[in-house]
């Protein structure tokens, strides 16, 4: 099992580029599915969900080629509708490829994914949406199997404004007969992404990045190449690891607006922000001020970044009050941060933090990928040495994490071997 050792108390200073955005890659390489052509893809960052959404496309009988970010999928001759279920269980987002599958073949298998445990995550948004399509679903000891003649579209109000369940409907729907309306959509940046690209491929979509998304079926998709977006999650993490530190440190990073409410809060909490193009700036001071979060579907406060923006709360001055509104397990990282000597009180929804003056360096283990790296960030600022294990979680999500810290100052290793 492999972990971070960590050195603490070094500014963060320098400037660091942010990856391609994984929330944003792996929809995308799905849609690849749709499209029985060659599609070429850019900024691809090399992570553990990535690897294995690609293993899925080589199953299913995509040929592939890869180099560094690059990655060129012929979905021609795809021979399988099924997902393999030691695959759909390394993570949640493989779920999104049962509506590219459904979408081009009308028939899909899968069993229930995988991926962090945060809470209840169902997919029941997903299957009732497949329903309203009409196609048919038949659930048999953990496994799904969709099944229909033709995709008609149709009205979808969603109870919740589910990102999962968004892409879903709109990959299952592109060859739709008719016009499909999601309505109560997820408005996240992801979501206008994935757009974007079916759209270059010939798909009509309309509305992505609003609350009403209508998609009008086509019946063909041609050859691209796409460049998908920056991780908006890592960039709130770098920025957020050099608020911790007392940090100077500047982001190569294009679309500041994707993470305005990251950036409000760490000015509310005493830093300096300055936005130039395709750059943003942080300088921190030695004590941040508490602030209070609240968790919302974009645009308000992502949650994936709520463990993250806990642990740089954690030596601020004052008492900052966190409302997670999403995923009920999200404070799963608490008890680590507590070994830390962090202040953390949670009752219900709620986490209080009584800021301290230091922490200090513990052995800890991640218990999901945004509370492995959160607690990468405290060991950061903590006094010693801190030991993160069980970091396949953080593997999953972040690209390079420790390379960027060293050339940032930190004092991080990677050991691969426990």
């Amino acid at each position: 099992m492999a972990s971070y050792i960590i050195e603490g108390g070094r500014r963060l200073e320098g400037e660091v580029t942010v990856s391609g955005s994984k929330n944003a890659s792996l929809p995308i390489i799905a849609a690849t599915i749709l499209n029985p052509n060659i599609t070429k893809l850019y900024n691809i960052p090399n992570i553990h969900d990535t690897q294995i959404t690609l293993e899925i496309l080589k199953y299913l009988g995509c040929k592939l080629k890869k180099n560094h970010g690059r990655i060129e999928v012929n979905s021609k001759n795809i021979d399988k509708r099924e997902i393999p279920e030691h695959l759909m269980n390394q993570m949640r987002s493989t779920v999104v490829l049962a509506g590219a599958i459904l979408g081009r073949f009308k028939e899909a298998r899968f069993s229930y994914p995988g991926g962090c445990d945060i809470g209840a995550r169902p997919i029941d948004l997903h299957l009732r949406a497949f329903k309203k399509l009409g196609i048919n679903i038949i659930e048999d000891s953990g496994f799904i199997t969709c099944k229909c003649d033709r995709i008609i579209g149709a009205n979808i109000d969603l109870d919740f404004p589910s990102v999962g369940a968004t892409e879903n409907i709109i990959l299952a729907a592109i060859y739709a007969e008719g016009i499909t309306q999601i309505t109560n959509a997820a408005m996240e940046p992801e979501i206008v992404d994935l757009a974007k690209c079916l759209n270059k491929m010939g798909a009509k979509i309309e509305g992505a990045g609003t609350n009403i998304i209508t998609i009008t079926g086509v019946e063909k998709l041609k050859s691209i190449s796409y460049t998908v977006m920056e991780d908006r999650i890592e960039a709130g993490t770098l920025l957020c690891a050099g608020a911790i530190t007392g940090g100077d440190i500047t982001l190569k990073y294009k679309t500041p607006e994707h993470i305005t409410p990251i950036i409000h809060k760490l000015e509310e909490a005493g830093c300096q922000i300055q936005i130039e193009k395709g750059k943003v700036h942080l300088k921190a001071n030695r004590k941040l001020k508490a602030v209070d979060i609240k968790t919302l579907p974009y645009p308000g406060f992502p949650t994936d970044m709520q463990s993250v923006f806990a642990s740089t709360l954690t030596t601020a001055k004052g008492t900052s009050m966190i409302i997670e509104n999403i995923f009920e397990n999200r404070y799963r990282y608490v008890a680590e941060l507590k070994k830390m000597g962090a202040k953390i009180a949670i009752e219900g929804k709620t986490a209080v933090i009584k800021g301290v003056r230091r922490l200090s360096g513990a052995k800890v283990k991640s218990t999901d990928l945004r509370g492995g790296a959160c607690l990468v960030l405290a060991g950061l600022a903590a006094r010693g040495t801190t030991t993160v294990t069980n970091i396949e979680y953080i593997l999953r999500g972040y690209e390079n994490l420790d390379e960027k810290l060293r050339n940032l100052g930190a004092e991080i290793l990677l050991d691969k071997e426990e």
